[in-house]
């Protein structure tokens, strides 16, 4: 049996400051599915300041959120079933680079989504808060999309996020991603700098495109070794727009091997006979400075053993 809810007002304190809004609802409305969350998002039922927002939305203290009426105990048996399994929780264990009081870095594992929603009703943040019960506050300090490997940066805190959150909207977060990508990337080709615009289609899918009314991005590259068909580059983020590596990439007309999204095709399907079986972008390096702690962290994370594995079968033929 299920039962009506009433219209909630909830203001936000300096311990949510940050959090995305659809986060904080997915923390607040417990058994409540993930897809009637979303849903509420886009058709604007939540409003915060009296105003729609997107999922992304991040809050900010005092902000007035306001919650339509919704039917409670209508939890699916999926998402109560949503735990991480024991392989994936043992996988997670073994992938962290760096922990301390207020950070977690992991070296994020291709094929899992940062965050569930859209259909998927475990990601990453939710496998790693059903670890940590004793964690109070865990929350995504940025994305990677879901068949990206790589560093990926969790807040303990909600002080350290705002930090991170500043750090980042100042671009003095360092990212440094490795990708393999189609023919011979020119030498003269180092800085790509093309805006971004951002669409979403009504399934949900995004899609960025170049465009002169987007947003400014920018992305330098550096060549780091030539197969027959295929190039390795180190590409560092200037600005930190949605798939810009990846839209850069194929505006340069030399897509990242294995994007099915922004890539070639029958290239790709090519490139699988060299054991090259998905998108080959990685997050390799991040470093930054603390304000408050005026503490340097720095963190590799190595190649999953499949991009490894490419990269040699590559260097033998």
């Amino acid at each position: 049996m299920t039962e009506k809810s009433e219209i909630k007002f909830l203001e936000v304190d300096e311990n949510r400051q940050g959090q995305r809004i659809d986060n904080f609802l997915i923390t607040h409305l417990k058994g409540v599915p993930k897809s009637l969350i979303y849903r509420i998002l886009r058709k604007g039922e939540v409003r915060v300041n009296k105003k729609r927002v997107k999922p992304d939305y991040r809050l900010n203290q005092a902000d007035m959120i306001r919650i339509p009426p919704l039917r409670l105990g209508q939890a699916t048996n999926k998402d109560e079933a949503a735990k991480p399994s024991e392989s994936l929780q043992e996988l997670l264990i073994q992938r962290v680079l760096y922990e301390d009081n207020g950070l977690l870095i992991i070296n994020k594992p291709a094929g899992i989504a940062v965050h569930g929603g859209s259909g998927i009703s475990l990601g990453l943040i939710e496998a790693l808060r059903a670890m940590r019960p004793q964690e109070k506050f865990l929350e995504l300090v940025h994305r990677l999309d879901r068949d990206t490997s790589g560093c990926l940066i969790f807040a303990k805190k909600a002080s350290v996020l705002r930090e991170l959150h500043e750090l980042l909207r100042n671009n003095q977060i360092e990212k440094i991603y490795l990708a393999l990508v189609k023919g011979y990337w020119p030498k003269y080709i180092r800085m790509v700098d093309a805006p971004l615009l951002k669409n979403e289609l009504q399934s949900g899918e995004r899609v960025v495109k170049v465009s002169a009314q987007g947003k400014q991005a920018l992305t330098e590259f550096r060549i780091m070794q030539r197969f027959d068909e295929a190039t390795l580059v180190e590409a560092k983020l200037l600005t930190g727009r949605t798939h810009q590596i990846r839209v850069h990439a194929a505006h340069s007309e030399h897509p990242i091997i294995g994007d099915e999204k922004y890539g070639d095709k029958e290239f790709n399907k090519q490139m699988r006979k060299h054991g090259c079986r998905r998108l080959f972008l990685h997050a390799c390096r991040l470093s930054f400075t603390l304000p408050s702690t005026q503490q340097t962290i720095m963190v590799s994370a190595q190649l999953e053993k499949s991009l490894q594995d490419c990269l040699d079968k590559l260097n033998k033929e």
